[in-house]
């Protein structure tokens, strides 16, 4: 397991080693003990699955202090971007983004701390995406910033005029408006 640091401090990009033969692949998802080598201590207390079409955009997502969520995410199929956004007050990345191409090919896992937005665009005719959060969902913590926030700027991939988005996110605020208490 290759695990690589971000230019934002906290998001780290996991790449394991594929054994590849004529029967298949194997591959490890998940190892504490090279996490916590990395850095990353905490323990995971739910899984999450979503299936996706090709345009659609989740996130920008996160949870309000006591209730925020360190997630561990990857693509199992197809293709995704996965965008992180640094909402740590005292961060000085505080404000900026980073994302990466996640998917059922290149195997890679992202690293998502608390004190971030998360949200991902499909760049595939479908994808499956999952992800490990180190707590429970609280929905009365939960809170969303717009994808297409002109202060963020975030190139998710895909054309953002097109994209589907669920009612839900359509009604997220502005990184402006915000709450966050990180």
């Amino acid at each position: 397991m290759e695990i690589t640091k971000t230019p934002i401090a906290g998001l780290l990009v996991i790449t394991p080693k594929v054994f590849r033969d004529d029967r298949g692949y194997f591959l490890e998802t998940f190892n504490i003990k090279k996490l916590e080598e990395a850095g990353i201590n905490t323990s995971f207390v739910q899984d999450n699955e979503s299936k996706s079409t090709q345009g659609v955009i989740r996130g920008l997502h996160y949870q309000l202090n006591p209730y925020a969520q360190g997630k561990l995410v990857r693509a199992i199929e197809g293709t995704v971007y996965d965008v992180a956004v640094d909402l740590r007050k005292d961060s000085p990345t505080f404000g900026q983004w980073y994302g990466v191409e996640l998917s059922g090919e290149n195997k890679k896992q992202f690293y998502i701390p608390r004190g971030f937005a998360h949200g991902f665009s499909v760049l595939s005719e479908t994808a499956v995406f999952a992800y490990k959060c180190d707590a429970y969902y609280h929905p009365e913590a939960e809170r969303g910033i717009r994808f297409d926030d002109p202060e963020l700027n975030i190139d998710w991939k895909v054309d953002v005029q097109k994209a589907v988005v669920s009612v839900k996110d359509e009604a997220n605020i502005s990184f402006a408006k915000a709450e966050y208490n990180f």
